[in-house]
């Protein structure tokens, strides 16, 4: 198994450090898992505590691009209810689940460490449409019905991070009218398709 994972390295390394373009394009496709805290910002904080997610992203790139790699996320965000927000409120539960698909590009830059570890920072930015559901929970005695509310956004997203090939640790900015949040994910990474 580690012999696999070197081996995988160090072509990843070949294919980055790569000057001219053969005829022979690099392709690299790669499958990435990731998980990590949510934390709501601005008004999608008054009513909301700090929540989680995880994500699968499918990323690829080949010599005419690189640094620069196209990617697409589906994940899927939970906030539940702050709550200072049910004290002063006639809620007894509040949640918001978001299912979300991103696309954009991201930039690696030069390596900062070679030699122990491959250690790149980059940045990516694309675009954003969620599913947002908030559940409407009230107390027994406010005499108030609960409901199930659902609407659509479009948005964007912009992160930094650092890489190692096959794990990354990613901070993003998600920009939705009255959602916003940041998020922070560390990510492990599976090629999934390599070509030379």
């Amino acid at each position: 198994m580690r012999k696999t994972i070197v081996i995988i390295f160090l072509f990843f390394i070949n294919v980055l450090n790569a000057q001219t373009v053969s005829s022979n394009k690099a392709q690299g496709s790669f499958l990435s898992f990731g998980v990590g805290p949510r934390l709501p910002v601005f008004d999608f904080f008054k009513n909301t505590d700090i929540g989680y997610g995880f994500n699968i992203e499918f990323s690829y790139s080949d010599t005419d691009i690189l640094p620069v790699f196209l990617y697409g996320v589906l994940g899927f965000d939970q906030f539940p209810g702050s709550q200072n927000f049910f004290q002063e409120s006639d809620y007894s539960n509040f949640h918001t689940n978001a299912l979300a698909v991103d696309l954009g590009v991201r930039h690696y830059f030069s390596p900062l460490l070679e030699n122990i570890v491959l250690f790149m920072p980059f940045v990516q930015g694309g675009v954003s449409y969620s599913l947002f559901q908030k559940l409407h929970e009230f107390k027994v005695d406010r005499g108030r019905n609960n409901f199930l509310e659902e609407n659509s956004k479009f948005g964007l997203n912009i992160g930094a991070g650092f890489s190692m090939f096959m794990m990354e640790v990613l901070g993003s900015y998600h920009f939705f009218k009255s959602n916003n949040f940041i998020s922070i994910d560390l990510k492990v990474r599976i090629p999934i398709f390599v070509s030379f």
